[in-house]
């Protein structure tokens, strides 16, 4: 039971790493109206373990923090994340749905943090097709691109002890 505990908090802080690291080399993209956050591509990974729900939102938050986020985008933004991730966990068993939350998460939630967080002057539904459209092409294929990549090595990586 022990090692299990620490497989779990390993793979989420791993995971987390991971979310900020990609935020941090990516910076210019992760953040802003039009977002590119190749971080999020992560969030197909409650497909494999739900260790991943607590690394990608713990993940966001440190990112959010670290790349210097309003308190709002800290707030909203990681509960998009974490909404994203455990929505992604319950649909593990359809593989093709599982990128489906973390893309409409964002896109409903991120625009209105963009426009009273930061002063966004565009129009929330058009931030929610530029944020949407963003998830769709991080989440949905390069997300899609990395649960293949993943998936022979599932039992070798996400193995429970």
């Amino acid at each position: 039971m022990r090692n299990k505990n620490v497989l779990y908090l390993v793979q989420a802080a791993i995971i987390a790493a991971i979310y900020v690291v990609l935020v941090t080399i990516f910076n210019m993209w992760s953040f802003g109206p039009i977002q590119f956050r190749i971080a999020e591509a992560l969030t197909i990974l409650p497909y494999f373990t739900p260790a991943a729900i607590p690394g990608l939102t713990i993940g966001c938050l440190l990112a959010n923090l670290l790349g210097g986020s309003v308190l709002l985008d800290v707030a909203l933004g990681t509960l998009a994340t974490f909404l994203g991730a455990v929505l992604s966990y319950k649909l593990r068993k359809y593989k093709w749905l599982v990128p489906v939350p973390p893309i409409l998460s964002n896109a409903l939630i991120v625009p209105w943090v963009l426009k009273f967080g930061y002063g966004a002057a565009e129009a929330v539904p058009y931030m929610m097709l530029t944020v949407g459209a963003s998830e769709l092409i991080v989440c949905g294929v390069i997300g899609m691109i990395l649960l293949y990549a993943l998936k022979p090595l599932q039992y070798k990586i996400f193995h429970e002890q």
